[in-house]
């Protein structure tokens, strides 16, 4: 997948000399051809779709579509620019939007073969404290991604806090992320479902703007993903042999900020842009030599003007003034 991607770089940035004779119109048209034709590309998936092999499944609800897991792979590491290594079941997406649209979000499906996650810590966890944990390690896990070619993260706060239905056995939060210099700052929300087993994470990845469109969705993508019969999390058995998790409902929200992979577990949305950031350098560089192209083209008309009208060469001729202008 990588190559193909690398591919269409290829074949776009070898089109530059052709592109540098043309207008900026027409270079925009050039570029939405080539990411519409990435768009297309795409494979979407509705329907039931199972997951885990068969341990858990989904049904796509209405408005959504679901991508599958090398695909969504390919579009978090190369066209979002998130750190190789991705894990991913696949990914949600709205309808009518896909990985390249900039109003775009998605839910990115991961499973955490934890065991059974414990809940009677539920009400008694103090989320200011836990969030405050979680911006000191930020800190901390930032020289590493800095050092990676990485922007930095830091924790601004939750975006919505930390809730969990007792019933359903759903975890959901967001949070608020500062992406180095980035204007305007990154959203994550996270959906954990409680298993038998682990956890199904749905990991919502989009823009502060977004929070309400996917704070809206959150009911119905988490009462479209469900763990099949034998791995509820009312099928746990000690005398099964089930492992119970080392971590409570607590550390499920500190997530891996507080393990060792560090921040590196994220998912940003164009957290290193690596299309877009081409794409736009290739525009200015097509710009660029298009300007050259006039510029040259009127040093040459200048020239050739000079060359074949006598009176610019007269100093004193009474039209000199008006051509050197």
């Amino acid at each position: 997948m990588k190559s193909w991607f690398l591919a269409c770089l290829m074949l776009l940035l070898s089109s530059a000399p052709v592109w540098s004779q043309k207008d900026d119109a027409a270079i925009a048209a050039q570029m939405k051809h080539l990411i519409d034709s990435i768009s297309a590309s795409y494979q979407y998936q509705t329907g039931e779709i199972s997951l885990l092999n068969g341990m858990a499944q989904f049904t796509p609800p209405a408005g959504f579509r679901y991508l599958n897991a090398e695909q969504s792979k390919q579009v978090l590491e190369d066209i979002w620019g998130n750190p190789p290594g991705q894990q991913t079941l696949g990914m949600i997406f709205p309808a009518n939007l896909g990985p390249l649209d900039s109003a775009s979000f998605a839910f990115n499906i991961q499973f955490d073969e934890l065991g059974y996650v414990k809940d009677e810590d539920a009400d008694k966890i103090d989320y200011t404290q836990l969030l405050n944990q979680m911006k000191e390690s930020s800190d901390k896990e930032n020289e590493s991604r800095v050092k990676a070619g990485f922007d930095p993260i830091q924790m601004i706060g939750w975006a919505s806090p930390p809730f969990y239905d007792k019933d359903k056995k759903i975890l959901h939060w967001a949070k608020e992320l500062k992406i180095g210099e980035f204007p305007e700052n990154t959203l994550n929300y996270d959906v954990r479902i409680l298993g038998r087993k682990g956890v199904l994470s749905l990991n919502a990845i989009g823009s502060m703007n977004q929070l309400e469109s996917i704070k809206n969705a959150i009911p119905d993508i988490s009462g479209a993903v469900a763990f099949t019969n034998g791995n509820r999390y009312s099928d746990f058995s000690k005398v099964s042999g089930d492992k119970i998790a080392a971590w409570t409902i607590g550390g499920l929200v500190a997530g891996k900020i507080l393990a060792k992979a560090g921040l590196f577990a994220i998912i940003l949305k164009f957290g290193k842009l690596i299309l877009v950031a081409l794409l736009a350098a290739a525009a200015g560089i097509w710009r660029f030599l298009g300007g050259r192209k006039k510029d040259e083209d009127t040093a040459s008309n200048f020239e050739t003007h000079h060359h074949t009208n006598p009176e610019t060469l007269n100093p004193e001729s009474p039209s000199s003034d008006n051509e050197a202008v």
